[in-house]
């Protein structure tokens, strides 16, 4: 495969030069500088998502399933029960992880190509008044369904229940304002649409959950309660921090900033994913979901576009001219995903719809 390749992935993805510059330098983990350098992303990731003064940042090291394990595994215990609204395969692993961490939860599953529905949702917390918390998808990048974020907010507040959201694929690219949306705990990572690179997730949640929560976890190296007394207390990691991806999350939430906010960066992924859409479709490609639920992060298509199409050649060709897809991951239809997040501007949208129209002549 080509070095110089572009990632249309949900992540990782393809980078900027200066982002892959800021990790040329090494750090110390208990230096002063790299302690200013944790506590400037900390207080970024709080600015990005305009939490209140009663929320609080920690970062992690690992990927962002790690981070959904951390969460489950400090904000629940074995006297709670988890609500966990499924619409694709990352709501199906927080079941898995719920079940491994013996976390009582009873799922509510919708269909792959359609958002949560938050009626049927209300109607079910009404009917179980032992649920404790409810966990939700932003982004399920199984289908690049975008999840109603702040009306189900609005139902777990009303039913005085926490809410843990996944915000992986949707954090910084897609607005969340913590002004208006109730979520207590949030869960993203530095290599999706932040536009780092993997190594670190993070969590924010309210301080007063982070306190209550102190015990919960069965984990010494995912315990968040743990980890934040310690950024608290000295702003050092308890163990070996990423430095590199630490430096690397930095400069790319200064590029974040650079681009216009989320906002900016939002209408650039609009852009990349009309772009992606539109030309898919003129050649003949079939998209999963209808435009209206349709996220601009990854988009599916059916992988049916020809008879004599094969994904294996078309992936192997694309490849070949520089461009790296996602094979699908639908339960029961053949799909193939394409991500319009990362590094990626419009004229690299047009150049992978000519491409794709050059190899499948």
């Amino acid at each position: 495969m080509s070095q110089k390749s572009l990632l249309l992935t949900p992540g990782p993805l393809s980078t900027s030069k200066n982002v892959k510059h800021s990790m040329l330098n090494d750090w110390g983990s208990r230096d002063p500088a790299f302690t200013a350098l944790t506590k400037n992303i900390r207080n970024n990731l709080l600015k990005i998502s305009k939490a209140p003064e009663s929320y609080s940042c920690v970062p992690f090291q690992g990927s962002g399933t790690y981070g959904i394990e951390a969460a489950f595994s400090t904000f629940t215990s074995p006297s709670s029960k988890v609500l966990v609204l499924t619409n694709g395969a990352y709501g199906k692993r927080a079941c898995t992880i719920l079940s491994l961490l013996r976390r009582p939860y009873i799922e509510l599953e919708f269909k792959e190509n359609e958002p949560v529905d938050p009626i049927i949702v209300e109607n079910f917390i009404s009917k179980n008044s032992d649920l404790s918390h409810v966990f939700m998808v932003h982004c399920e990048t199984t289908t690049g369904v975008l999840n109603p974020l702040t009306s189900i907010s609005s139902l777990v507040k009303s039913a005085n229940l926490i809410f843990i959201v996944d915000a992986m694929s949707s954090f910084g690219g897609i607005p969340i304002d913590f002004s208006y949306t109730n979520i207590d705990v949030l869960i993203s990572s530095s290599n999706k649409c932040l536009e780092g690179v993997p190594g670190i997730f993070f969590v924010l949640a309210q301080k007063s959950l982070i306190k209550n929560s102190i015990g919960n976890s069965q984990s010494l190296s995912l315990d968040i309660s743990s980890q934040w007394s310690e950024f608290e207390t000295s702003g050092q990691w308890r163990f070996t921090p990423p430095t590199h991806v630490v430096a690397a999350l930095n400069e790319a939430l200064d590029e974040l900033e650079k681009e216009g906010g989320v906002a900016g960066r939002f209408a650039r992924y609009q852009d990349n994913c009309n772009i992606l859409v539109n030309g898919m479709r003129k050649l003949g490609f079939r998209t999963l979901l209808h435009d209206n639920i349709q996220a601009p992060i990854i988009v599916t298509f059916h992988d049916d576009f020809k008879p004599d199409y094969s994904f294996k050649n078309f992936y192997s060709d694309l490849q070949k001219h520089g461009f790296t897809i996602y094979p699908g991951k639908l339960t029961n239809n053949m799909s193939f995903r394409v991500g319009c997040i990362g590094n990626v501007q419009r004229k690299d949208m047009h150049m992978f719809i000519s491409t794709v129209q050059k190899i499948t002549k």
